[in-house]
């Protein structure tokens, strides 16, 4: 008995437990997160643990309704972390300084919160960081020239605050995404910048070079000298007589462009006259969530879960349920890596990896041919089921061409072989018996 109680205690990774309940009851929330004191910490909603369940490997918690600042102390403390997504809260204030305690850290989500101050100093000491998103704050201040401590960064996203100054040089050789768009940044980008998109740039309207227009030079080109010899008053007439038919070509080509624009707006408005009133949607209860696009990514399989031929009009919209936990959108499961299950007579089922790590099943339904309220009626009576042996429905996706159902991914196997290799065991000990 003691050595199995010793075991169990070995199991439970006690400081790390402590510093979580730190951090939740001294946060503000919206009760979307319950973690049970009696429980092992390993197996809380967002929590993953390494294999012998000795510290906390993994913290997930995107869009469950965190208010207020980080109290220090408390995520700090998990020094063996790797993985750590808080995007799409209402976190604000600076970034403690104790997350320079997380050397070990691989992954660090932060977006589409409310964050103030300067570039965090502590995130410069983070050398192992791999992807680093604090896009969409109220971050103020330059961009040090310490990011370059970060040295196997391969993604940088720092869109949507309000950096100022100019860009330092950066090592870009291991970068593979780039993003500083919409902050007010200033003067000429690093030629080891230049390599990315104008898209990462845009709304900065002081950046100039690179893959932006060139940035003017400091003194103004010389005027003409006092000595160049007068064009002769002959090309003077000829180009006068030039610019006036010039004028008579715009106008005459306004004056078309115009009539056409008319006909063209005649046209539409008789096909609109023509076209049958259409019928008010009723109102659905669920809740339609259309969170940003959050981390970037790479999908090995999006073709195969999500056809391409829905209109614009209907991607971006997951119906989640109510008590989810989740917090993406139909951008990250395109973005995601996708591996199939199996296959059945009504579908097809993924396993998708959302690039912060979260792992869900994605099921592709085949020839359901039902209007889109036949089928709201139909997934809001499977998404109130509820047992425990059953794995709840947490969303789902409506286009004529496309149904999808998101399930929880369940890591210990399929039901089948469990049952199976239940039965194939039971067998042959009746036969050795």
């Amino acid at each position: 008995s003691v050595l199995v109680l010793s075991l169990g205690v070995s199991s439970e990774p006690v400081e790390d437990k402590q510093a979580l309940l730190a951090f939740l009851s001294q946060t503000k929330h919206e009760n979307r997160v319950q973690w049970n004191s009696s429980t092992s910490a390993c197996d809380w909603v967002g929590v993953e643990c390494d294999a012998n369940r000795s510290f906390v490997y993994t913290l997930r918690l995107p869009g469950v309704g965190l208010v207020g600042s980080i109290p220090p102390n408390t995520v700090g403390r998990l020094n063996q972390l790797r993985v750590l997504s808080l995007r799409a809260n209402r976190l604000s204030g600076p970034i403690p300084a104790d997350f320079s305690n997380l050397t070990l850290l691989r992954s660090l989500y932060l977006q589409y919160n409310e964050f103030t101050g300067p570039f965090p100093p502590s995130l410069t000491r983070l050398t192992r960081l791999i992807r680093l998103d604090i896009s969409s704050n109220n971050f103020t201040g330059p961009i040090p020239f310490a990011v370059n401590n970060l040295t196997q960064l391969t993604r940088l996203f720092l869109q949507n605050n309000k950096f100022s100054g100019s860009l330092p040089t950066i090592n870009s050789d291991g970068l593979d995404d780039f993003n500083v768009s919409n902050n007010n940044l200033n003067g000429s980008i690093p030629g080891s910048l230049s390599k990315f998109r104008e898209s990462s740039f845009a709304g900065n309207l002081g950046l100039c070079g690179g893959p932006l227009p060139p940035c003017n030079p400091f003194f103004p080109s010389p005027a003409p000298s006092p000595s160049e010899p007068i064009p002769p008053t002959t090309s003077s007439r000829k180009s006068r007589k030039l610019s006036t038919g010039a004028i008579i070509g715009i106008a005459v080509g306004s004056a078309i462009v115009a009539l056409l624009l008319l006909l063209v707006l005649i046209l539409c408005l008789c096909k609109r006259t023509r076209r049958p009133p259409k019928q008010q949607k009723p109102f659905t209860p669920m809740t339609t969530r259309d969170v940003p696009s959050a981390e970037a990514g790479t999908s090995s399989s999006k073709d195969e879960i999500i056809g391409g031929t829905s209109t614009e009009g209907e991607r971006n919209k997951l119906v989640f349920f109510e008590g989810g936990i989740y917090s993406f959108d139909l951008e990250d499961l395109l973005r995601a890596s996708a591996e199939v299950l199996g296959k059945g007579s009504v579908g097809t089922s993924y396993k998708a990896v959302l690039e912060e790590g979260t792992t869900v099943v994605v099921k592709r339904l085949k020839d359901v041919a039902v209007s889109k309220r036949e089928f709201e009626m139909q997934m809001e009576m499977v998404g109130k089921i509820t047992h425990e042996n059953l794995v709840p429905l947490r969303a789902f996706y409506y286009a004529i061409d496309e149904k999808l159902l998101v399930y929880d991914f369940m890591h210990d196997g399929s039901l089948s072989a469990l049952l199976h290799g239940k039965l194939l065991c039971f067998i042959s000990s009746l036969f050795r018996a």
